[in-house]
C-alpha cells in the first residue's frame, strides 16, 4: 500500500507541474462543449446539455461520434447540422431503450412483443 499512495503522491505532482500549461481547447470543441440543446429524454430530461456532452454521452456510438467528429472539423456539417443529428441519435436511442424495458418489464407485453416483428416487414 506504501508503494502505491507514493506512487500515487507522484503522478499528482507531475500532473500538477502539467497543469501549469494547460492543452490549449480548439475553437471547433468550446463550440460544441458551450452549445446546450434542450432534451426532453431519458437521463437528459428538463436538463440544456452541451453537444459535446451528448456526444460523448452512452447514446451515441464511438464510431458515430468520430465521424461527427471529423466531418465538423472538416466543415461539412455546421454546428446545428451536428446538433440536430446528435439530438435525434440521442431520442431515437432513448425512445428504443425505453420500449424495449416497457417491453421486458410488463406481464400484459407479449402481444406488443409479438406486433413489432409484423409491423417491420410492413415498414420493409
Amino acid at each position: 500500500l506504501t508503494a502505491v499512495k507514493a506512487s500515487g503522491k507522484d503522478t499528482v505532482s507531475s500532473a500538477g507541474e502539467k497543469h501549469n500549461d494547460p492543452p490549449k481547447e480548439e475553437p471547433w470543441e468550446t463550440a460544441l462543449k458551450t452549445t446546450a440543446v434542450d432534451m426532453d429524454v431519458g437521463e437528459f430530461r428538463g436538463h440544456k446539455v452541451s453537444v459535446w456532452d451528448l456526444l460523448h454521452s452512452r447514446y451515441i456510438p464511438e464510431e458515430n461520434r468520430k465521424e461527427l467528429l471529423e466531418l465538423y472539423q472538416a466543415g461539412e456539417l455546421t454546428l446545428e447540422q451536428v446538433k440536430s443529428v446528435v439530438s435525434t441519435i440521442v431520442t431515437k436511442a432513448e425512445a428504443a431503450r425505453a420500449e424495449q424495458s416497457a417491453n421486458v418489464r410488463s406481464p400484459r407485453a407479449e402481444p406488443v412483443a409479438a406486433e413489432p416483428h409484423h409491423s417491420h416487414k410492413q415498414e420493409d
